[in-house]
């Protein structure tokens, strides 16, 4: 190859180089990049603080909802009344509802179990003894051309609820403190603060509106809430597995501009992850029954939280903790870099 056509190849090469992270004053103003391989990169940091006050408001009026309001506890954490009941005929759950309130039994939960004859109904605590509750409840239950039998009766105490409600909270510290460990022992340290921040802050949201609005926290909530941070963490982990990518291969970039471009580059996956999700709980929202109307409210209400808060949260708290290209390259250790000997020839210095 001659010299010329050697330094023709040599400056397309550096051409190249330079067209793969362009940038210019205005984007670097805004905290973006320009372009990175003909590539449009979004601003997310740009709002980072307009999306922090955002937080910490919500998370205010959330603490506050819980601590004035408090909330609804259902009979799984309050105690009450359970009982198995089987109809000759397939029945309606509202049907079986207004029956109980006719006769006197108010705030029943009717759910079903496997078909649509076999009901598992819970009530409040009742004053009864099992043997009048069971008379009284047989004739509440009764249908026009559809009689009940109810096979069980269970009164479930106060101390047993109470029992629950503090297992729940475990159940959800632990899930966060083992998503914690993961996160730090899988990326880095930095990266687990946030994503325990994220989820927290989730988790604290879902349950201050159930206070704010005092809809009725029961089992079904507790168990949208631990899949909620699950799934919220597996969005996550998808932008942070990214931005140690980028931070490996993209050079003379800033932190700013690696979260930029890694949120860019989910960007799509998020949204395709957040429709199908949304399309499911809608159908469980409104197709689902009785049984999963507050499973689907809690998720719902998390997964609108879970989205932004994966987006900025999760990245903006390593940003604010210092995160560098340094966190993710692996350093030689001084034992295992090679010894640099320098040998001069004493002979050379008797001219």
């Amino acid at each position: 190859m001659s010299s010329n056509g050697y330094d023709a190849e040599v400056a397309d090469n550096e051409a190249y180089d330079a067209s793969l992270f362009e940038e210019d004053d205005a984007a670097l103003a805004e905290g973006g990049i320009k372009a990175v391989g003909d590539k449009r990169i979004i601003p997310f940091m740009k709002i980072e603080k307009p999306m922090a006050i955002l937080s910490i408001i919500l998370v205010l009026v959330s603490i506050g909802a819980l601590f004035i309001n408090g909330l609804n506890l259902g009979l799984d954490f309050t105690g009450g009344v359970s009982a198995d009941v089987e109809y000759e005929q397939p029945v309606e759950q509202v049907e079986v509802i207004s029956s109980l309130e006719n006769a006197g039994f108010d705030d029943a939960v009717v759910q079903y179990l496997g078909g649509t004859t076999e009901l598992l109904v819970r009530l409040p605590p009742q004053s009864d003894n099992v043997e009048g509750l069971n008379d009284s409840l047989k004739q509440a239950l009764d249908l026009p051309n559809n009689e009940a039998t109810i096979s069980s009766v269970n009164i479930i105490g106060s101390q047993v609820g109470s029992e629950v409600y503090v297992s729940s909270l475990i159940a959800i510290a632990t899930a966060l403190g083992m998503m914690m460990l993961y996160v730090g022992v899988r990326f880095q340290f930095k990266l687990a603060i946030g994503a325990l921040l994220a989820l927290v802050h989730d988790a604290i949201v879902t349950l201050g509106v159930f206070a704010l609005f005092q809809f009725p926290f029961d089992l079904t909530v507790l168990a949208a809430i631990l899949a909620l941070i699950g799934y919220s963490l597996n969005d996550t982990i998808v932008v942070y597995d990214r931005i140690r990518e980028n931070f490996r291969r993209v050079r003379d970039a800033s932190p700013v501009q690696i979260v930029n471009l890694s949120l860019t580059e989910t960007l799509r996956r998020t949204i395709m992850t957040i429709s199908t999700v949304l399309v499911v709980v809608l159908a469980m929202l409104f197709l689902g029954g009785a049984g999963l109307f507050w499973f689907s409210v809690a998720f719902f209400i998390g997964l609108i939280a879970g989205t932004y808060s994966s987006t900025y949260i999760s990245s903006s708290i390593p940003l604010a903790m210092g995160l560098s290209r340094d966190d993710f390259v692996v350093k030689i250790k001084p034992e295992f870099q090679e010894e640099v000997v320098s040998f001069n020839d004493p002979k050379s210095f008797e001219d």
